[in-house]
């Protein structure tokens, strides 16, 4: 009899090292990482999600691979988080905007979904995301993604968020998100942002599920030219609020008449002459993640821009996966990043 139970209790460790293997099944020594679905949660769909992370100071280092874990488990789809990796140790370092590995991994995703700001990658890397995007796939920018790229003598200078050019002018922000950098709108650090749904998009399936007043994240609203390309559609609008508490009341004057746009879709129309589904959101912090408002916009946006809107329901799983304690975004800050750290690792 003792010897069944000691029998059980390895098949249970074993169980449970299989577990973990399978959620991440990437080895130590991949500069990304591999999120999979995994027996007794949602499952596969068959389908790839490829989450690019890449900035200095929203943390999506740590919000990435957290998005990816409520993808894969609770939904099923196969994902790869990307990182901007130090070439010297292989480590993430958010600082370094030249090097983000393993974006060949792009040729055969469904849905790219990326926080970066201001990269400049070599044309060898720029080449798997301009290919994505031109292909007509779906594509969903969080945040800095709206200038995404500060290229420096490279073969796709256009991409640039600072590109002047009419033909491509706001680089790949403005032209493939609906919006370029242009300043801060509510006050960074002191004024949080609270969504107002737009009159005219509350049938949405974007904005299934999602209750007036129920989203509030601690990142600004951002200025976003009005009207913007043709083709973009405003799901929210953001207001600014006086203090970073979610009860803080709308500031008075100017800031919110009229509000700023802080999500909206795009149909991005590629050079070979294909459309594709694009989600943008200037909301995206790694604390943003913890609003549960926000990240049933999120995954509403994933099954929308994937063209699955069907699926869509008041109620698709949307609970965070494992510890999630993220840092508070402050910009370049070492000791916010937790340095050090291999893909693997998060």
């Amino acid at each position: 009899m003792m010897k069944k139970s000691l029998i059980t209790v390895l098949l249970l460790i074993l169980a449970t090292f299989a577990f973990a293997s399978s959620v991440f099944a990437d080895p130590a020594s991949d500069p990304w990482l591999t999120v999979m679905p995994q027996p007794g949660h949602a499952k596969p769909n068959g389908k790839t999600v490829v989450l690019i992370s890449g900035d200095e100071e929203y943390r999506s280092e740590e919000s990435m691979p957290q998005l990816a874990r409520i993808l894969a488990l609770e939904h099923g789809f196969k994902c790869y988080v990307l990182f901007a990796i130090d070439p010297a140790d292989g480590t993430i370092c958010p600082n370094i905007n030249t090097n983000i590995p393993g974006l060949e991994h792009l040729q055969n995703a469904d849905l790219l979904i990326m926080l970066i700001r201001w990269r400049n990658l070599p044309d060898d890397q720029m080449k798997y995301i301009v290919d994505y995007a031109e292909s007509g796939r779906p594509m969903i920018g969080l945040r800095t993604s709206t200038h995404a790229f500060n290229l420096k003598g490279s073969a796709y200078q256009k991409y640039s968020w600072d590109n002047k050019n009419p033909d491509y002018e706001g680089g790949f922000g403005r032209q493939i998100f609906g919006e370029t950098w242009i300043a801060h709108h509510g006050a960074h650090g002191k004024e949080g942002t609270r969504g107002i749904i737009a009159s005219e998009a509350t049938k949405h399936p974007i904005l299934k599920g999602i209750e007036p007043g129920s989203i509030f994240v601690k990142t600004d609203v951002y200025q976003v030219r009005l009207p913007m390309p043709k083709y973009c559609y405003t799901l929210l609008f953001g207001e600014v609020t006086e203090s970073l508490d979610e009860t803080a009341k709308a500031v008075y004057g100017p800031k919110n008449n009229p509000m700023m746009p802080i999500a909206w879709t795009n149909s991005y129309h590629t050079s070979s002459g294909a459309d594709s589904r694009v989600f943008a959101t200037t909301m995206g912090s790694a604390q943003d993640l913890l609003c549960v408002g926000f990240r049933r916009l999120l995954i509403n946006a994933v099954y929308w821009t994937t063209g699955q809107e069907r699926r869509i329901s008041r109620n698709l799983p949307i609970d965070i996966q494992g510890k999630y304690d993220p840092s508070s975004f402050e910009f370049r800050a070492t000791e916010k990043w937790k340095p050090g750290k291999h893909p693997a690792q998060m």
